[in-house]
């Protein structure tokens, strides 16, 4: 029986997507063991993960704790992460490892290395690399140089939007791929619509309201406090924020909101396992991050059909052209946002339109296509001439 190990840094990417990658190595005739660090990092809550691990093991998946640190000069973790996948690249003898996340990524290449001498084939998803335009030039100094390097220990890196395809293109790993993200069910979130107004009752939410919506970890990365300062500014006082997540500036954005004198207007829903029926309460997702690779949350925004303002930034400018499903703006133009949420509010139909567009674009990152690139390179990468 042929062996796979999908590996990440924190359970939470394997649990939110990687399991169609599980099901296609199964049907491939792959036994798959998952590794990662199960008690620490994830985006999702403990009591979630811990869920995540039982559900593995009653599908008889082996799933093995690897304590990855998330911070790259955690040298010594590091070490012992290290240490502790080699014990099980020793005892297991894989066919494929597909690792995830720029230090998983790191980790597992470096214990692969001696591996792939005899046959083991190393697959590398790069969900964003840390080093993109725009980026501190700490980034470029710390990551390239990297990432560089592994890409000679590695059989195929995969990456998910067009600017770190292009950028890929120029490391020496034996083949680069370019696949459009982790896929969505468009044809399951556009058929499963939910209640709008008994889902708006629940929050407190008039059916007058300008619903804001955004998801994601309440993290500087995710620049929430964008959001919050152009609600601020907007000229219509009908306009609320929905934001569901959790993170280490959740105190900090709920002063702001205090602050700012808006804290009636934003509300903080926590971690959310309902985030796709939510958003067919909301009339315009809101997403300003400062880096994405190629966002989930913005595609399933996309696929339920709402409005769009988001960042100028990698990943985002893939699936939204500006003026087009929606706008585009810099990051840090709290009054573009607070101009455009105005615009959106006012012209309903250019919010129709966007929203048409943007049911039309999603269909080309269905997960079904998606699957279909993914059995090609787990199906082709034992070829000779793949």
């Amino acid at each position: 029986m042929k062996k796979a190990l999908m590996f990440a840094s924190v359970a939470s990417m394997i649990d939110l997507f990687n399991m169609d990658n599980i099901k296609i190595l199964e049907d491939l005739g792959y036994t798959v063991d998952v590794a990662c660090n199960f008690e620490q990092g994830s985006i999702t809550s403990q009591d979630k993960v811990n869920e995540f691990r039982e559900e593995l093991e009653k599908k008889g998946i082996s799933a093995y704790h690897i304590p990855v640190p998330r911070k790259i000069i955690a040298i010594g973790s590091m070490m012992k992460a290290y240490k502790k996948l080699s014990e099980l690249l020793k005892e297991n003898n894989y066919d494929i490892v597909h690792c995830h996340s720029p230090i998983g990524g790191v980790i597992a290449r470096m214990a692969c290395k001696k591996y792939r001498k005899s046959g083991t084939k190393v697959i590398y998803t790069a969900h964003g690399f840390h080093f993109y335009t725009g980026a501190p030039i700490l980034n470029w100094i710390l990551f390239y140089p990297i990432e560089r390097y592994c890409a000679k220990c590695t059989d195929v890196i995969i990456t998910i939007n067009l600017e770190d395809y292009s950028r890929a293109k120029n490391f020496k790993s034996k083949k680069i791929e370019y696949v459009p993200g982790i896929g969505i069910d468009v044809k399951s979130i556009q058929s499963s619509r939910a209640d709008k107004k008994m889902i708006r009752t629940k929050l407190g939410i008039n059916n007058e309201d300008f619903l804001l919506f955004s998801a994601g970890q309440l993290s500087k990365r995710k620049n929430h406090e964008v959001i919050i300062n152009a609600l601020s500014k907007v000229k219509s006082n009908n306009v609320k924020f929905l934001l569901c997540g959790l993170g280490e500036l959740e105190d900090y954005l709920k002063n702001l909101s205090e602050k700012l004198g808006i804290e009636d207007r934003v509300i903080f829903a926590g971690y959310r396992n309902d985030v796709k029926e939510l958003l067919y309460a909301a009339d315009c997702f809101v997403f300003p991050s400062l880096q994405e690779g190629l966002p989930v949350a913005l595609m399933e925004a996309m696929a339920v059909g709402i409005p769009v303002i988001c960042t100028d930034i990698r990943g985002n400018t893939d699936l939204i052209k500006n003026g087009k499903g929606g706008y585009i703006l810099k990051t840090d133009d709290v009054d573009g946002f607070a101009e455009k949420i105005d615009e959106v509010n006012r012209d309903r139909l250019l919010a129709q339109k966007f929203c048409d567009t943007n049911i039309n674009t999603i269909k080309q990152f269905d997960s079904n296509i998606i699957k279909e690139h993914m059995n090609i390179i787990y199906s082709s990468i034992n070829k000779e001439n793949y």
